[in-house]
Order: structure tokens, then sequence, then C-alpha cells
């Protein structure tokens, strides 16, 4: 069915399965994409993926005009993932890996370098800084607010990202020599 996101809208208001699975559909790629910037596996994007749309379609009924599709989904999605860390977060301190630890997978493809091969640099980073990177760099928040979402100082978010950016830094350099001895 070819229905526009305003009618898809309307038929998930109503609770209609078909509007919801289409409208599921529609947007299963654009979510889980969010999903795996946040998280190291495809599982628990899949969660994250899973629990946005329960609230995206939870949300439907308390709204009277749902406002542009995109940037709300986006918006409850990184919530969702910000959610899910904290409800998974163990132990502060992380471990560096060593540098014994293989560090890529010896898979590459020249070209099809770009994305894929830039979420497995950021999955090699620890956790909160890997959350920090993304809600600074990427969704475009303040120290401020991300010191707010995962209960942090900002000077923490702060140290966070320059570790985040050292460390991808020190990655990119390893993945492109190796790369280049291909």
């Amino acid at each position: 069915m070819n229905w526009s996101d305003q009618e898809l809208i309307d038929g998930c208001k109503r609770q209609s399965r078909k509007h919801e699975e289409v409208f599921f559909k529609r947007y299963y790629g654009f979510v889980m994409g969010i999903g795996l910037s946040y998280v190291k596996s495809r599982d628990q994007a899949q969660e994250i993926t899973q629990d946005s749309f329960l609230k995206f379609f939870d949300s439907l009924k308390k709204m009277d005009q749902a406002p542009s599709v995109k940037p709300w989904l986006r918006r409850i999605t990184v919530n969702t993932a910000i959610d899910y860390y904290r409800k998974n977060k163990r132990i502060q301190n992380h471990e560096e890996a060593d540098g014994e630890t293989p560090v890529f997978d010896p898979v590459y493809a020249p070209d099809d370098l770009a994305y894929e091969e830039i979420l497995k640099l950021l999955y090699q980073l620890p956790e909160d800084q890997q959350i920090v990177f993304n809600l600074y760099e990427v969704e475009g928040y303040s120290h401020r607010e991300v010191a707010e979402q995962l209960n942090i100082t900002e000077s923490s978010s702060r140290v966070y990202l320059t570790r985040a950016k050292t460390k991808l830094r020190q990655l990119i350099k390893l993945h492109l020599k190796e790369y280049a001895g291909r």
C-alpha cells in the first residue's frame, strides 16, 4: 500500500494493525540504523528498535497533531537508546582494549569503506565514550544536555568525548595501515 505518512499516522491512531505494520516496515531501517549507532550488537539495536516503535505508537494516542515523522521518530529512538544505556549500564570504569586484542575483522571491501567500517570503529569504543560521541557529534547535544541525559557531569562528558576522539584517531590510523597493506 502506498499510504502517505499522514494516512499511516491516522491509521495508527485508530490502532489499525495493517497501518502499524506498513509504518513499521517503512521506517524499520531508519530506526534500526539509529539504534546500531548506539549499541554494539544487532540484538541490542533490535530491542531499541522494537521499544522505539512501541513508544511511537503509544505517543500517538496522546497527540492531537503529529509532528514531522522522521524527526519525531529519531527523537524517540535516541531517547530509547539513552534509556537502554542507563538500564544496562554496568561498571563506570571500563578497561581499554590491550594492544594484543585483534582490532579489525579481516574482511575488507575497498568500495564499502564508509558506513560499515565507521560503525565497526565506533563499536570498539567503550560504551560511555560511544554514547557521548553519538549524542554530541551526531545528534548535536551540548555537553550540558549530554550530562543531563546520562546523569554525569559536564566535565565527564568532555573527557569521554576527548577520549573517544583520541581512540577513533588511533583506530582510523591502524585501519588505514592495515587496509593499505592488503
